[in-house]
């Protein structure tokens, strides 16, 4: 689906673009995303609307059968990207699971600020952007996810999420549509 529009207040939402998730295996160019990413942050400040840096420096508690981390992460591992900030302004989240809302003041921030829609890009489409995605869809945002500055480390998931997820979720879009609609 085409992103038919912006509402007044928009927050850009960039999900866990941090020095040691850029660096993993990804689908599609990490670098890409980040500088799309980038473009958009630029774009957002420009029109004095919120950009939300979410980080990611931990994880949920409980059993999984997939692969836990293991070793120390290096030191500078949750650094958000130097493309993209933190500059003056914007919001850094800070969080422990996949999705951004979960156990962080993400909703609170927002809603002090009259955000009603939340534009998400960021690393990796089916598990941080589409857990962001979709809490914000049932906080009652108006959800449209950068199809172009997302990416995954399983492509097959990435195309599923893309195709399948967030069209049920809001609306999607490029990069260059989105900066478009900001006018």
């Amino acid at each position: 689906m085409t992103a038919t529009t912006l509402d007044p207040n928009t927050a850009l939402v960039v999900v866990d673009l941090q020095k040691g998730i850029v660096d993993l295996p990804t689908a599609h160019s990490s670098a890409d995303v980040v500088a799309k990413s980038a473009t958009l942050a630029d774009a957002f400040r420009a029109k004095g609307l919120p950009v939300v840096l979410v980080r990611v420096t931990g994880g949920a508690p409980g059993r999984t059968e997939g692969a836990q981390r293991s070793g120390q992460p290096a030191a500078d591992w949750a650094d958000i990207v130097a493309e993209l900030g933190p500059r003056d302004g914007d919001i850094v989240v800070t969080k422990q699971q996949w999705g951004a809302f979960y156990g962080t003041d993400l909703d609170l921030q927002l809603r002090r600020r009259g955000v009603t829609q939340v534009v998400v890009t960021g690393i990796a489409t089916s598990i941080g952007v589409e857990s962001t995605a979709r809490s914000a869809h049932e906080h009652g945002y108006h959800v449209t996810v950068v199809t172009d500055a997302v990416t995954d480390m399983d492509g097959g998931a990435h195309t599923n999420s893309i195709e399948k997820i967030f069209p049920r979720l809001g609306e999607t879009d490029t990069t260059e549509a989105i900066v478009k609609l900001l006018g």
